[in-house]
C-alpha cells in the first residue's frame, strides 16, 4: 500500500501548486470583473475549493476547469449583487461599504503619485471591463490578462474557438473606445 500511498500525495502537492501558481491571477480577475475586493476574494476561493472534486482529473485540464468555474462563481455574484441592490433599494436602506483603514495608510516605500496613478488607471479599466457584455468581459479576461490560448480559453467559457475570437476582438474595440484617456 505505500507505494499507492505516494502518487495521492504527489497529486495532492501538484494541485496545492497549481492552486497556488492561479491564486493571483484569478483574483486580479475577480475583482477586475466584481470591482469589489471581498467579493473576488470569495470567488477565487470558492473556485479553489470546488476544483478540488476534479483532482483526479489529469492536471492539464484543471487550467480550463478553473477558469470555467471562476467564470461562473463571478457571474453568480453578479446576479447576487444585482439582487441585493434591488431588495435593498425597496427597503429604504442604501448599502454601505467601508474601506479598511489599514489600506488608506501610506506606504513608505512607493510613489505615492505613481501608486495613485496605478490605482486610478486599474480603476479605469475594472469600471470598462464591467461596462463590457458578459461574454466580451469573459474573452477578454481569459485571452489577455490570464493568457490563456483560445482553445483553452473556448474550454473554460464552453463555446468555440471562432466565438472567442468574436468576443475578443468586440471587447478590444470597446475598450480602446473607452480608454482612450489612458494611452
Amino acid at each position: 500500500m505505500p507505494f499507492d500511498a505516494a502518487p495521492a500525495a504527489n497529486d495532492a502537492t501538484t494541485l496545492d501548486a497549481f492552486l497556488a501558481s492561479v491564486e493571483r491571477r484569478g483574483f486580479r480577475m475577480a475583482e477586475l470583473a466584481l470591482g469589489h475586493r471581498e467579493d473576488a476574494l470569495d470567488a477565487v476561493q470558492e473556485a479553489m475549493i470546488r476544483l478540488v472534486s476534479y483532482r483526479d482529473r489529469p492536471p492539464a485540464e484543471w487550467t480550463p476547469l478553473f477558469w470555467s468555474i471562476l467564470r461562473r462563481q463571478v457571474t453568480d455574484r453578479h446576479r447576487r449583487n444585482a439582487v441585493r441592490r434591488r431588495v435593498l433599494s425597496v427597503l429604504g436602506r442604501p448599502g454601505e461599504e467601508r474601506d479598511d483603514p489599514l489600506e488608506m495608510l501610506p506606504d513608505p516605500n512607493e510613489d505615492p503619485a505613481r501608486r495613485h496613478a496605478d490605482a486610478a488607471a486599474w480603476s479605469a479599466l475594472g469600471k470598462a471591463l464591467r461596462a463590457l457584455p458578459r461574454r466580451q468581459r469573459e474573452a477578454y479576461l481569459l485571452r489577455e490578462l490570464q493568457g490563456l490560448d483560445t482553445a483553452a480559453t473556448a474550454a473554460a467559457m464552453g463555446c468555440s474557438e471562432g466565438s472567442v475570437k468574436t468576443h475578443l476582438s468586440r471587447a478590444m474595440a470597446a475598450l480602446r473606445i473607452q480608454l482612450e484617456d489612458w494611452r
